[in-house]
């Protein structure tokens, strides 16, 4: 697989375990757990959140995977919240966001214009 081809795979992978983790996490948070606390409901907290630690641990590595690919700092603030956003509610959506338009666009643009950018023929 070219790297252009890779980049553009794991970018959506990226995009969409992000969306995936964070709606999760938001019904365990604000649905499973007042169930939990308030109605001693623990069907939501038990499967819910079985899900999101699961779904947290596939966000990982392919966030780690599109920061690799997309050039961020290895152990840089930028690098550590993209990581660490999956845990609180909401902060997904936002870190989502923040990262395609600062690392992810300018990336996909430069594959782009590597792809477009016509061979010379010589004869």
């Amino acid at each position: 697989m070219d790297a252009d081809r890779q980049l553009a795979l794991v970018v959506r992978a990226y995009r969409f375990m992000a969306y995936l983790t964070g709606t999760v996490l938001i019904i365990l948070c604000f649905v499973g757990i007042p169930l939990q606390v308030f109605a001693n409901n623990l069907v939501i907290v038990k499967y819910v959140g079985t899900a999101h630690g699961i779904f947290y641990i596939i966000y990982v590595v392919v966030a780690f995977a599109m920061t690799r690919l997309v050039r961020m700092k290895l152990a840089s603030p930028g690098t550590v919240i993209v990581l660490a956003a999956g845990t609180i509610p909401i902060l997904t959506f936002f870190v989502e966001r923040w990262v395609t338009h600062k690392y992810i666009d300018p990336a996909l643009a430069a594959s782009a214009a590597r792809t477009t950018v016509p061979a010379t023929v010589t004869r």
